[in-house]
């Protein structure tokens, strides 16, 4: 039995594609973003992130890898700000950033067969960036609950800076290597990891009520200060809306968390395809 084929969403309307070539392309990449940019193979891609000094999330992205240098995609809303600051840092290195969009269409395919060509992520999902393949064709809405059920976190303009990779469980998804060297916020990033100081994690909620990124979730264990925030948030074919919230360790094992305040619609926690360490 052949298997199905993928279906398939057109992410050129949300997304900027980035093309970064040159000598010391893989270099320049590799002391930025929280990903071994190294370790990727040609044809394939990775979740990444890129931290301020801080240890906060400034933006997260696909990187894919082909023969001539790396694509990284990321929200539109944010992408003039992202390529401008990446360019900071070129200095002297052989490094070209251009924004290749208007001649590049951009689709992320999932729950299917992914084709040869398409540059894979994880199991199951994968980007293509070019002419369109073959797939049952999805909406944005689609792509973006399907995000949410595989608990990928995606910074957007309402959550930067909020959120240290871990927080965003960016490891737990392969989004981070503790291996590499150093990169912008990397210190604060390796001692959450090894110390123990996380107090946040992400988790994927229901809701019956609308919601939207940066909006703060309570719970009891925290009274009146905020418990966490919401990070992403599609609609579900169920009815309601499905999200993913930052939220504290305590009030996610309360399991009470609450939109908007104390007395705010209930956020009940639904299981994720990975389990937390």
């Amino acid at each position: 039995m052949n298997p199905a084929p993928p279906r398939i969403c057109d992410l050129s309307p949300l997304n900027v594609l980035l093309r970064v070539s040159g000598d010391d392309a893989a270099d320049f990449l590799h002391n930025q973003f929280t990903n071994d940019v190294k370790a990727l193979a040609a044809g394939a891609a990775q979740w990444n992130g890129w931290c301020t000094p801080k240890g906060r999330l400034l933006a997260t992205f696909v990187l894919a890898r082909d023969a001539g240098g790396y694509f990284l995609m990321l929200p539109a809303a944010f992408a003039e700000a992202f390529a401008r600051r990446l360019r900071m840092f070129v200095l002297r290195s052989k490094v070209k950033i251009e924004d290749v969009s208007a001649a590049t269409p951009r689709f992320g395919l999932w729950d299917g067969a992914i084709p040869a060509g398409a540059f894979a992520i994880g199991p199951g999902r994968a980007f293509v960036f070019g002419p369109a393949p073959e797939g049952r064709p999805a909406t944005l809405d689609d792509w973006a609950l399907s995000l949410i059920r595989d608990g990928i976190v995606q910074v957007v303009p309402g959550t930067q800076e909020e959120f240290v990779p871990q927080m965003a469980n960016y490891e737990l998804v392969g989004g981070v290597s503790f291996r590499k060297g150093c990169y912008p916020g990397q210190e604060i990033v390796a001692r959450t990891q090894y110390r123990g100081i996380l107090k946040k994690r992400a988790v994927r909620v229901s809701s019956a009520t609308p919601l939207a990124p940066g909006d703060s979730v309570y719970s009891d264990a925290f009274g009146d200060q905020s418990a966490g925030t919401v990070a992403n948030v599609a609609p579900s074919p169920e009815g309601g809306f499905e999200a993913l919230v930052v939220a504290q360790l305590e009030a996610i094992a309360k399991g009470d968390l609450r939109h908007g305040s104390l007395a705010g619609s209930p956020l009940p926690i639904q299981p994720l395809p990975y389990a937390f360490p």
